[in-house]
């Protein structure tokens, strides 16, 4: 491996590894807020608890979820200095205003919400944790942006003096269509993997008999939440693709591994063949699936992918265009499968614990504390599926990933910073699964010592929780 391969690698690992906590941060957020304005309506105790539980759950994975985003950030600078120089006009604007304005406001917010229950009034206190929970949407949506221009470029110029690409339009940057999709489809993505965690848990508790009151009500919160948001993984996904086919049509034929222009085009369930497509040995098809997702036709034409690499090679010169399709084939199905599977899991925890019921089978429990794995997962093979499909653009049609590694950068200093970063990644998911362990089975407290608060909007008082 050169210090290429070393590059990409480290970045792909690390962006990975930051985005199991980014999804549980961004909708375990809401459905806090969600739980604690319930118990601020109806001043039920139960909601209370169960706020107070997540809570905790959700603390203990943004702490995580900062110390592994910063390190992507010099990665920037560090490791893809070419690509920074080339376009860090554009692509740095949406990240600093990211970093400016929304990763303080929720960070600040989430502070207040952490030390204000005794001491701000419970609506003040309420808005905390639901500005930061706005927070943490939009810095996903100005960290999408700039994603979101690697997909699509739009909003520049390129200056042949500088041989850089420089911001002229940064309304078109935040606001282009690629953008919109995308947030609409990754932030459906992190209620579905927050709603698996919140019904999974709530399901292991009341298994066990521990605060079966409040756990019955996050369950069902989590089902609801599982359920809308499934469908609306499928809606953005559906929009998302369509605008993928007109800007990267070589993604799209990479996820069917078609290699031949078709009308229809089928979607394979499973494929077997060979890497070029030159041979195929077994296919499990869907007629037509793959044209309706990629135009909203059954009968519609998809470009394959070696009418594809000749028209890109007479566009861009001599290159190998398609990305490596066996694993952007696999991803694009581990995503929507994973997905599935996390819907699925719900509708047969509704199913049994119907009517009060509630089930003791062993291996229930087990799949219960692991399902949040299953749209963790997804979501993973969704971002690899995207990064990998651009291949081997970094900035499509603008930079090639090969040109935007940092010159100076050398085998032995990737290597040694892969393997420390591993190392550090390994000793975090430790502490990380142990912390959230420790606390899921401590469970949330049966009952909440009350303190008086002075408040006008509740007749002078307030009762609020206290440590």
């Amino acid at each position: 491996m050169n210090a290429l391969d070393l590059a990409r690698w480290q970045f792909g690992i690390t962006t990975v590894y930051h985005f199991l906590f980014v999804p549980l941060t961004i909708g375990t957020s809401f459905l806090v807020a969600i739980m604690q304005t319930a118990w601020f309506r109806t001043g039920d105790e139960r909601w209370l608890r169960a706020t107070k539980f997540f809570g905790k759950l959700l603390l203990i994975n943004f702490a995580m979820g900062v110390v592994t985003g910063i390190v992507q950030e010099f990665q920037f600078g560090m490791a893809w200095s070419d690509y920074s120089r080339f376009v860090g006009d554009i692509f740095g604007a949406p990240l600093a205003v990211e970093g400016l304005a929304s990763f303080f406001l929720e960070s600040t917010f989430l502070g207040l919400w952490i030390f204000g229950w005794d001491r701000l009034s419970r609506g003040l206190h309420l808005t905390t944790i639901w500005l930061a929970s706005i927070g943490t949407m939009l810095s996903a949506y100005f960290i999408l942006a700039a994603n979101s221009f690697m997909q699509h470029p739009v909003g520049y110029t390129y200056n042949p003096v500088t041989g850089r690409a420089e911001l002229q339009d940064f309304g078109r940057v935040l606001f282009q269509n690629t953008t919109v999709t995308t947030f609409f489809h990754t932030i459906t993505s992190c209620f579905l993997v927050s709603g698996t965690m919140v019904l999974g848990v709530s399901l292991w508790l009341m298994m066990r008999g521990k605060s079966v009151d409040a756990m019955r009500k996050t369950m069902s919160l989590g089902v609801i939440t599982v359920l809308i948001a499934g469908i609306g993984v499928v809606f953005t996904g559906d929009a998302q693709a369509k605008i993928m086919v007109q800007q990267q049509p070589m993604k799209m034929a990479a996820a069917e591994g078609l290699y031949k222009t078709s009308a229809p085009a089928p979607f394979s369930l499973f494929k077997l063949g060979t890497i070029d497509g030159s041979a195929e040995y077994f296919s499990i098809d869907i007629p037509g699936l793959l044209s309706f997702m990629a135009t909203g036709d059954w009968n519609g034409e998809v470009k394959g992918i070696n009418d594809l690499q000749a028209q890109y090679t007479a566009k861009f010169g001599p290159g190998n265009y398609a990305p490596y399709v066996p694993l952007v084939f696999w991803a694009f199905r581990a995503m929507i499968g994973l997905g599935m599977i996390a819907v699925l899991f719900a509708l047969f925890v509704w199913w049994r614990t119907r009517k009060g019921k509630i089930p003791s089978n062993k291996w229930l429990g087990w799949a219960a504390i692991t399902c949040v794995l299953f749209p963790l997962g997804g979501t993973a093979a969704g971002w690899i599926f995207t990064e990998m499909g651009r291949q081997p653009w970094i900035v499509f049609g603008l930079m090639k990933t090969q040109d935007g590694v940092s010159p100076t950068l050398s085998t032995g200093t990737a290597l040694i910073s892969i393997v420390t970063l591993t190392v550090l990644y390994g000793v975090l998911a430790i502490i990380e699964v142990g912390l959230l362990a420790r606390a899921v089975k401590i469970g949330p407290p049966e009952t909440v010592e009350l303190l008086p608060v002075d408040d006008d909007a509740n007749n002078g008082r307030t009762l609020t929780f206290s440590y």
